[in-house]
């Protein structure tokens, strides 16, 4: 029987959040698959904190590569990945959600004309290269004689890139462009249904394991159905722990490397508010116990706090205020914390990337 304190300590490790770090920011988000990014420069850390002397312009170069990309490959929301795994995770993950939006664009009378109509406009704006901030892509449709009022305009985007026509890619200055999925990523992969559902549950469990079948599937937006039977052709390369009666999976190896970092790993993080260490799980109740719950989501609003992490427990919450010389950080504790800790606090969030 394993403890979930243990089991918090080796999601750190697996996500690499401690021990060994990542050689590139491309390598940490494969690791992770995807790296939840609708707070994009908390998402430049998340990355960057896995990477050997990681920088958030390490992850910029990431994206103007073309190696790493952003969009909403799951669950509708976005996310960095790996140039190549954005296509068959939208095809494996996209057809729920867009099932699920069709309710949405009638709200917004949108008709099939409509988006049609947007993506044969962005297609003209973008072929050969071209690259449009959302501001500039918007003002486009409209132009082609598309309503973009509202909400209607960012559904738009949105579905064309869960359809697979745009991605957010290149970087100027602190906003990504729109491109072209095709001509920008230049070698996809092209994985078969079993296929993919095999892929995502390795890399899943050895990312973020030790986690459940409960915790792949509402990580992906699938069902348990299909998490299973991905699973099933895998699941001898995983290990199980058995963790308050519940089945728990992960890389073989991820004990053996808690063990040689256990101090590292006890020790004190500071992470971004979206970090796939607290929304990578169906169930957080391993590092955050449930009464502190709403700390971290104020009012269940789905804006996620920078959290405090020690110990392997999410102990608190931490953001910073004030500009220029008065700009401090200001921690707040679920409970207390003792001088010691508060002034390695404000030492870590300057070291932060």
């Amino acid at each position: 029987m394993t403890e979930p304190s243990e089991v918090a300590l080796l999601r750190l490790v697996a996500q690499r959040i401690a021990g060994p770090p990542l050689p590139t920011a491309t390598a940490a988000v494969r690791r992770l698959t995807a790296v939840q990014a609708q707070d994009y420069p908390g998402a430049l850390t998340s990355v960057a904190l896995r990477v050997d002397d990681g920088t958030r312009e390490d992850v910029t170069a990431a994206l103007d590569a073309g190696e790493v990309v952003r969009s909403w490959p799951m669950r509708g929301t976005l996310h960095l990945v790996a140039a190549e795994d954005l296509g068959w995770l939208l095809e494996l993950c996209g057809p729920r959600v867009l099932a699920g939006a069709a309710r949405r664009r009638q709200q917004l009378e949108l008709t099939e004309a409509d988006t049609e109509r947007a993506r044969d406009v962005a297609l003209e704006a973008l072929t050969g290269g071209g690259r449009l901030p959302r501001s500039g892509l918007l003002e486009v449709l409209e132009k082609g004689g598309v309503v973009t009022t509202g909400q209607r305009g960012y559904h738009l985007l949105w579905y064309l890139a869960q359809t697979g026509t745009l991605c957010l890619g290149p970087t100027d200055g602190r906003e990504q462009l729109f491109v072209l999925t095709d001509e920008w990523i230049t070698a996809p992969r092209r994985l078969g249904r079993d296929e993919a559902l095999a892929e995502l549950a390795l890399r899943f469990f050895r990312g973020h394991g030790p986690a459940t079948v409960a915790d792949l599937a509402r990580w992906a937006g699938l069902g348990l159905t299909d998490v299973r039977r991905g699973l099933a052709a895998v699941r001898e390369r995983l290990a199980a722990l058995d963790v308050d009666g519940t089945e728990h999976l992960l890389d073989p190896a991820t004990p053996a490397v808690l063990d040689e970092v256990r101090d590292e790993a006890r020790g004190l993080f500071l992470l971004p508010g979206f970090d796939e260490f607290v929304l990578g799980y169906a169930d957080r109740s391993a590092a955050l116990d449930p009464q502190f719950s709403e700390r971290i989501v104020p009012g269940g609003n789905g804006m996620f706090r920078p959290t405090v992490v020690h110990r392997g427990q999410i102990v608190g919450t931490w953001g910073r205020v004030g500009s220029g010389a008065k700009r401090r950080v200001v921690a707040e504790p679920f409970t207390a914390f003792d001088a010691a800790l508060t002034a390695a606090i404000e030492e870590q969030a300057a070291r932060l990337p």
